[in-house]
């Protein structure tokens, strides 16, 4: 067994290396429509995906984002957007965002959104702040109304104590303030399900925290035979050095 720190960054990068494997992700390129929605944990998934099918050219992770959460004072710079990333049959469609697809979408397609919260049991939760309820429910009636698969992207660093359903219930009240909490019907997939799928070894989370760039990173261990285990040491290392998120 051994132990690696992942910092917020390489965990996006893990994530992002990791969607690109999965076998939904496989079999919607090749035939069906990807809706990837932005966010600063999507941009890296949309960019190691088309880079994986040799469309990664014009596409930049700075901007593809709806809202951001920083530090108190922190100057965001402002950059245009040019819109979610949705592939067709294996090519990306640029300039479409998920309200131009998200009523043509159907069972067999899949759309990654990011989330705000992840609990023990493996429910992800989404803030909500604009009025009619963001892109998260822009995309519900396909996913709940014509069963368009919809995979949560997340890192571990969103993990939370409690059932996300019981946070909801607490924060959407009338009269609360602050950004609303939508639970969200969909698979989560972590830095865990990314390591295992990619180098087949067990990973699991020991501890979590940090300063001087560790904030926010997690320790995980991993176990598995040699080989497997020097395969995801050879991976870990080549994320260890991803540079912080600028989204």
């Amino acid at each position: 067994m051994k132990q690696f720190i992942i910092t917020p960054a390489a965990g996006k990068r893990l994530i992002g290396r990791g969607m690109v494997v999965h076998p939904s992700i496989e079999r919607v390129l090749d035939r069906g429509t990807l809706a990837i929605i932005a966010g600063t944990t999507n941009g890296y998934v949309a960019e190691e995906i088309l880079s994986s099918i040799g469309q990664g050219e014009g596409f930049r992770r700075e901007g593809f984002r709806r809202g951001v959460t920083t530090g108190i004072g922190a100057s965001v710079p402002a950059h245009e957007f040019f819109g979610d990333v949705v592939i067709k049959d294996g090519r990306w469609q640029k300039g479409l965002t998920v309200f131009d697809v998200t009523d043509d979408l159907q069972q067999g397609d899949v759309v990654l959104k990011g989330a705000n919260a992840v609990d023990p049991w493996g429910h992800a939760a989404v803030q909500v702040a604009h009025p009619k309820g963001g892109t998260i429910l822009a995309v519900l009636p396909a996913v709940v109304g014509r069963r368009v698969e919809l995979i949560v992207p997340v890192g571990l660093e969103k993990r939370i104590l409690e059932d996300v359903h019981e946070l909801a219930a607490r924060t959407n009240v009338p009269g609360a303030e602050g950004p609303r909490l939508l639970p969200m019907p969909g698979s989560v997939f972590t830095e865990i399900d990314a390591i295992g799928l990619l180098t087949d070894v067990e990973a699991w989370m020991l501890a979590a925290g940090g300063v001087y760039g560790a904030e926010g990173s997690v320790w995980l261990g991993i176990s598995g035979t040699q080989d497997e285990v020097q395969h995801a040491a050879l991976l870990l290392e080549s994320i260890a050095g991803e540079p912080l998120c600028r989204g």
